[in-house]
């Protein structure tokens, strides 16, 4: 009873958190100058799904077979966890080029509309909305699609997105031409994000670290309505010493 209780408190501390950051968004959107980056048109597909009606192992097995992947849409509610769900079936062959060509972790950071069908022989449109894919689960080996739980992601939601980064400037990094090496930390890190605003990538840029200098969460440039929602003061990247067997070599 204690353990529910507290989870019950964690869980309505953290919603409360979100409708607050909600209203601040809601009330304020910054118009910037910086040109932050944007998804790749080249990838703006409408994902086609089917309605699934039961779940189960027996009924994936049979969806995968016949190239589909069993999915889940849900309704956003505290940014996290959803209501609302519908079971449906997106096609395999659809997923796995997305997720080939945009690598997992843009996949998981870019809204798609998604297009809910009778089947996928009918022209009609049960529903249609903006989702963001929450989880892809891939097939070790072959990272074949198994499941994906997408969530709808409205103008008006608010979003707690992984997004990746991207590191640029290596080349000409004072460090590294020095014959240090890059330690990179972390390749993805938390926000909550208007639905509207979610960045397909971050840039962190490497041109100006020497030896031994890093970059923390703190520094990555961001548009000013995302919220950091891990400790700012958290390493992303280093620029650190030659490694040891490198020392031994020059000897």
């Amino acid at each position: 009873m204690l353990i529910r209780r507290i989870v019950l408190t964690k869980s309505l501390h953290h919603f409360r958190l979100l409708s607050n950051y909600a209203t601040a968004a809601a009330a304020v959107v910054p118009d910037v100058d910086y040109d932050f980056p944007k998804p790749d048109p080249k990838y703006a597909e409408t994902i086609h799904a089917v309605v699934r009606v039961t779940s189960g192992k027996n009924i994936a097995a049979k969806e995968r077979k016949a190239g589909r992947v069993p999915s889940i849409v849900f309704e956003q509610e505290d940014g996290q966890h959803g209501g609302n769900k519908r079971l449906i079936s997106v096609q395999a062959n659809q997923i796995r080029k997305l997720v080939n060509h945009l690598g997992r972790s843009q996949f998981l950071s870019r809204l798609f509309d998604l297009e809910i069908h009778p089947d996928l022989e009918s022209q009609d449109v049960i529903e249609k909305v903006r989702v963001l894919p929450r989880k892809v689960h891939l097939e070790a080996g072959s990272d074949a699609p198994l499941n994906v739980t997408f969530i709808r992601a409205p103008s008006s939601a608010l979003l707690k997105v992984e997004v990746p980064l991207v590191f640029r400037g290596e080349d000409v990094s004072p460090g590294l031409k020095k014959g240090s090496y890059l330690n990179i930390i972390k390749r993805t890190v938390k926000f909550i994000c208007p639905a509207d605003l979610i960045p397909p990538y971050i840039d962190v840029d490497l041109s100006e670290l020497d030896v031994n200098q890093k970059l923390l969460m703190g520094d990555l440039r961001v548009h000013p309505a995302l919220k950091l929602i891990q400790s700012k003061d958290h390493p992303v990247v280093k620029i650190a010493g030659a490694r040891v067997s490198d020392q031994k070599k020059s000897k």
